[in-house]
């Protein structure tokens, strides 16, 4: 089990990204997995997939009727070669490695979020979108980004909801992955439960803002944070 240290910061990370993702669709894995895997890249991806698995249950408790349920149906199918590729990725590559993959997509979702890049909702954007999420989620715990861009348009409830359930099958899927490959391990486990309790927090007083919070300065506080994060992490991981 980690240090008291690890759940005093990673936990305000986890609180914060919560509070982000309660109100915008995403950003718990984008703001708190760079935490992680700079304070212990041993843990990555399993304590993140852990601790965000709570916060889409509760979302889709309130969005439920927002859901584009036919889209998610085809991007959890595209989801699943991709989260099967990443189980074989966390197995054979060094911890360090993956967490540069986390500061690299991070910056990789941060270039494509200020390109307003957008492109039609179908098929076969649904199941490359699921694909990369899949492999990306699975390996690095940040699977958001893809499935986001498609949805940037859509209204606020529907990018939501779907994001949320989304994510719950997703982070499922990926959990059962790994652990059928012997990749989810006890110390994992016991840093993703740890910090349930900061999502629940985040999601208690990010809940409220989806009315209140001026959406335009949300997203710039969250692309800096990002950001930080993304560089500093790529950074300690090619000093490492």
């Amino acid at each position: 089990m980690p240090e008291l240290s690890f759940f005093l910061v990673a936990g305000a990370a986890v609180l914060l990204g919560a509070v982000v993702q309660s109100s915008v669709g995403l950003g718990l894995g984008l703001v708190a997995a760079p935490v992680v895997a700079m304070l212990d890249p041993a843990l990555m991806p399993g304590t993140m997939l852990i601790a965000t698995f709570v916060l889409p249950a509760f979302t889709l408790a309130a969005e439920w009727r927002n859901v584009d349920w036919r889209g998610l149906g085809w991007a959890v199918l595209g989801r699943t070669p991709g989260s099967a590729a990443a189980v074989w990725v966390v197995a054979t590559a060094p911890p360090q490695a993956l967490a540069a993959g986390v500061g690299a997509m991070v910056l990789v979702a941060v270039a494509l979020t200020l390109r307003a890049v957008r492109v039609r909702i179908h098929r076969g954007s649904l199941l490359l979108a699921g694909l990369v999420s899949g492999f990306t989620g699975t390996a690095t715990s940040i699977g958001g980004p893809p499935i986001a861009l498609l949805y940037q348009h859509e209204s606020a409830g529907r990018i939501r909801g779907t994001l949320a359930a989304f994510f719950l099958a997703g982070v499922l899927m990926s959990l059962c992955l790994l652990a059928a490959g012997g990749q989810l391990h006890a110390a994992e486990v016991g840093a993703g439960l740890g910090l349930i309790p900061f999502v629940a927090a985040g999601f208690a007083v990010g809940r409220p803002l989806c009315r209140v919070v001026d959406a335009g300065r949300m997203r710039a506080a969250l692309l800096a944070v990002v950001t930080v994060s993304g560089v500093a992490l790529l950074v300690q991981s090619a000093l490492g």
